[in-house]
């Protein structure tokens, strides 16, 4: 990392919410800790640090961060293995992860993707480069965050009757397109999501169902319009139904 740049520069990036956005920063490195920190906190973010991917995970369940940056390779936990412990969480699982390391190799880039992290940065970075795609990731989950409640206000009538409508395609036209485990890798709580989305359930009814808040319910729609390519309820829908993916 270059801390060298114009002091001015971070003046540049695009201005932070009136709320700072959270962030945990998981690294090994002292140094590099304290200087990313900085940096950070200089463009209006909320920075807390970890030493290690263990320490991440129980800072992280007690902050409920915003954006988690974190190394690969650290001690007592990696992390991958602090992802992993993320996605299988109730309140973390839709938590964007961007992974900072040494390792730039493409097949340890598409590891890093495949495991389910949502940016990766080889190190050294810029630290400009690394606050625009913080910002990025920020303005993304926002945005899909923004659409599954746009949708969950949808008309449940109309939304029922278009599943009724795909059901009935498939059954009498369609094939359903076999998935591969590469091709979808779902948490158990996405997957059961998923399936409550298909039997034509709004978020709150959800919530209900999986005990649990809207704002989660609507983290893992978003994340499952992410790892589907899709961008409303009806489309995901209509993928997981020709995909097999639901009852």
């Amino acid at each position: 990392m270059n801390l060298e740049s114009d002091p001015t520069q971070a003046a540049a990036a695009p201005e932070t919410p009136a709320t700072p956005v959270r962030l945990l920063l998981v690294d090994d490195e002292p140094g590099l800790r304290t200087a990313v920190k900085a940096y950070l906190e200089d463009v209006g973010f909320a920075v807390t640090t970890a030493n290690d991917g263990e320490e991440g995970w129980t800072v992280a369940q007690e902050l409920l961060p915003d954006v988690i940056l974190s190394d690969v390779m650290m001690p007592r936990c990696d992390g991958y293995g602090l992802l992993k412990k993320l996605r299988a969480d109730e309140r973390l699982g839709g938590t964007p992860v961007i992974f900072l390391t040494a390792k730039g190799m493409t097949a340890d880039r598409i590891a890093g993707f495949q495991a389910g992290c949502d940016d990766y940065i080889p190190k050294p970075f810029d630290p400009d480069e690394l606050v625009a795609r913080v910002h990025n990731v920020v303005t993304r989950q926002q945005r899909l965050l923004a659409e599954a409640a746009r949708f969950a206000d949808a008309d449940i009538g109309q939304l029922s009757k278009q599943i009724t409508e795909i059901r009935s395609l498939l059954a009498t036209g369609g094939t359903k397109k076999p998935a591969t485990a590469s091709e979808h890798v779902f948490t158990p709580r996405e997957a059961s999501v998923l399936q409550l989305v298909a039997e034509g359930m709004m978020n709150k009814e959800i919530a209900r169902r999986l005990e649990t808040s809207i704002r989660n319910v609507e983290k893992y729609v978003s994340r499952l319009f992410i790892k589907t390519g899709t961008a409303s309820r009806t489309e995901l829908v209509r993928y997981a139904l020709e995909h097999g993916l639901v009852d």
